[in-house]
């Protein structure tokens, strides 16, 4: 931690059942749930984040003099790279075949979220960015008292990924599509925006599934009830058995979200025939709609785009929302006005070697990324200025 100033202390919390919801509220602000005491102990009370699946919480609480919690860095303990959605698998292949032991490594992210936010909580604390240099050192300084391979951060905003820098983190950079909004007043207006040529594909997907009597509706605050968590977590769990396995999320999850976020739950159902067909799950922050999980009970053309991303559109139109962030991959995504945005994160490694192939490597995959993003830039669905 710095010196001087008042006293400190760094105190390690191994659920978020142990710290006061209030205080560390405080430290996370209202922007984005993720970052919530809500969302992170229902993933911890439900079992979806527990040791035995690979995340054992190491949260970092800075206290001040007088025991009040003034930041915190969220923080786990993990035993494989599944959840993450910053692939490293390959460093750790390399890591163990040169003889050592990747995992357990420590983690400072938001489980099975990618989601841009702050790793590093310090809105309560009176200097914040000596609160952040204290948290990140005490991250590396647990890092190596547990003796673990590496320490990593993922999905940060630029300001925190310059800073963990400037603690000889690397920083690897990535790419998502998000959705701005440049004040358009209805869905029309944005269409306005785009070529004729994508404004006529929307308008004809968004058609066929109005003609293929598919109704939608989008669920908040008090119209979700629990029978509308039966049917999500039906294609929630459809969705993984198909395409990735296990599913992450308990179904104890739904409800605890249900008790204590349905304020900032937002859920799209479509039906047909009276029937639910499909659904989306998407958090509200004060600023964004993010797009989270998305699960079908068939094939039904185009339903996926209309659920994820026109229909997330139309709400953050309606409630003046600066963007949506749709999750994940998908240059599909590009044509139907989601555009690429950068993300970051930062790696700690202190075996010397291996940090210098990792360096080497994220140099490399930089300029690569770089052309990519030029690329990507040309395939700009709007209408040239």
């Amino acid at each position: 931690m710095p010196d001087g100033g008042e006293p400190r202390s760094i105190e390690i919390a191994e659920s978020l059942g142990a710290v006061d919801r209030a205080q560390w509220d405080a430290c996370a602000g209202p922007e984005n749930p993720f970052c919530s005491h809500d969302f992170l102990s229902a993933l911890e009370e439900s079992g979806s984040v527990r040791p035995d699946t690979g995340w054992l919480p190491q949260h970092l609480l800075l206290k001040g003099a007088d025991g009040r919690l003034e930041a915190v860095a969220i923080c786990y303990l993990k035993g494989h790279s599944m959840g993450e959605y910053v692939f490293d698998y390959g460093w750790a292949n390399a890591y163990e075949r040169a003889g050592g032991r990747y995992y357990p490594k420590l983690l400072s992210a938001i489980p099975f979220t990618p989601v841009t936010g702050p790793r590093l909580l310090t809105r309560a604390a009176p200097d914040p960015a000596a609160a952040a240099d204290a948290l990140a050192q005490g991250m590396v300084e647990l890092t190596e008292r547990l003796g673990v391979s590496s320490l990593h951060a993922n999905f940060l905003p630029a300001d925190q990924a310059a800073r963990l820098a400037e603690h000889s983190f690397l920083i690897r950079t990535g790419r998502q599509y998000h959705w701005r909004n440049d004040g358009y007043a209805s869905f029309d207006a944005f269409l306005d925006a785009l070529s004729s040529r994508k404004r006529k594909a929307i308008r004809k997907e968004r058609r066929q599934i109005a003609e293929a009597g598919i109704e939608i509706e989008t669920l908040t605050g008090d119209a979700l009830k629990p029978s509308h968590w039966d049917v999500f977590y039906r294609f929630y769990v459809d969705t993984y058995d198909r395409k990735w396995g296990a599913p992450y999320l308990t179904r104890g999850f739904f409800e605890l979200l249900q008790d204590r976020m349905r304020d900032r739950t937002v859920l799209m159902l479509a039906h047909a025939d009276g029937r639910p067909i499909a659904g989306a799950l998407n958090l509200l922050g004060t600023e964004a709609l993010f797009g989270r999980n998305w699960g079908c009970a068939g094939d039904y053309k185009f339903l996926h785009f209309e659920l994820c991303y026109y229909r997330a559109i139309d709400f953050a139109i309606e409630r003046g929302l600066a963007r949506v962030e749709a999750g994940t991959q998908g240059e599909h995504k590009i044509q139907r006005g989601y555009l690429p945005v950068e993300t970051r994160s930062a790696h700690w490694l202190p075996n010397p070697s291996f940090r210098d192939a990792v360096a080497r490597f994220l140099d490399a995959e930089r300029s690569e990324e770089a052309r990519i993003q030029d690329l990507l830039n040309e395939q700009s669905p709007f209408r040239k200025v």
